[in-house]
């Protein structure tokens, strides 16, 4: 058992998320907050302590960092993190396959657990999707849909992207292969050879996520509904738990689960 706290940097402080992590963090007797981090300059101070850059100074004091930014600063935080032997929980989406690259090889240094989606009950979708992938089999095609608050701009959002690394994983083919149209705020859209996505942006919707196969003859579907934006800041400290004691390596919610491989 850990004895001490866990000293926790957060950074895009200002944002949704972040904001909701420094709540999390309070009722969380396994963190104390040590740092809050914005990627521009401002006078403020949060919970007493005074938001900053991102730099050395800001991560010297942190066990581990979370991180709900942007792909830009996220590799910003993650260069600081690795020179400083730092932990990193990434919650950021959005990321191109370069980008994707570059963390790997960040995490030749340093501990990352990686998520699209920090909610265990996504995660457990994610894994039912590829079982339900692998056992149905070439008969059926697959779609995903997801419903978003209007403010976010990726899309297809990470969780969705996760979902379709699920039917991947089932069908033992390379993900970025199977990808098919992306589609932004259609009532309907069509199967496909591939997988296709759309993204719904409306609203205050915290996250629906719909994963569809059909055979033309039936179709099964998952899904998932949040409710409340704390069960992605209370997954970040799961994870951010669990990571505290893990050598170098890129980890994901499903490592923290202990799904099988099987």
């Amino acid at each position: 058992m850990k004895s001490k706290k866990i000293n926790l940097a957060i950074t895009g402080c200002l944002g949704r998320m972040g904001k909701q992590l420094i709540k999390s963090t309070k009722s969380n007797k396994d963190f104390k907050l040590v740092s809050v981090t914005e990627n521009i300059k401002i006078n403020k101070k949060i919970k007493g302590i005074k938001v900053t850059t991102n730099n050395e100074g800001a991560f010297k004091k942190a066990n581990v960092i979370i991180d709900f930014t942007i792909p830009k600063c996220t590799l910003q935080v993650l260069k600081i993190a690795s020179k400083l032997k730092k932990k990193v929980v990434i919650g950021t989406t959005g990321f191109t396959k370069k980008e994707e690259k570059i963390i790997d090889k960040f995490s030749k240094k340093i501990a990352i657990l990686k998520a699209g989606n920090m909610s265990l009950g996504i995660n457990l979708l994610m894994y039912l999707t590829e079982i339900t992938s692998r056992s149905l089999g070439e008969n059926f095609l697959s779609k995903i849909s997801e419903i978003h608050h209007k403010h976010k701009k990726d899309y297809p959002s990470g969780t969705a992207l996760m979902l379709g690394k699920g039917i991947a994983l089932g069908k033992n083919k390379e993900f970025y292969n199977l990808f098919g149209k992306r589609y932004l705020n259609k009532k309907t859209f069509p199967y496909g050879t591939k997988i296709n996505f759309n993204s719904i942006r409306r609203g205050e919707i915290i996250g629906d996520h719909e994963v569809k196969f059909s055979s033309g003859k039936e179709i099964i579907t998952l899904n998932h509904k949040a409710f409340d934006r704390a069960l992605y800041s209370e997954g970040a400290l799961a994870a951010a738990y669990w990571l505290i004691n893990k050598k170098p390596g890129l980890y994901s919610m499903r490592d923290l689960m202990n799904f099988s491989n099987e």
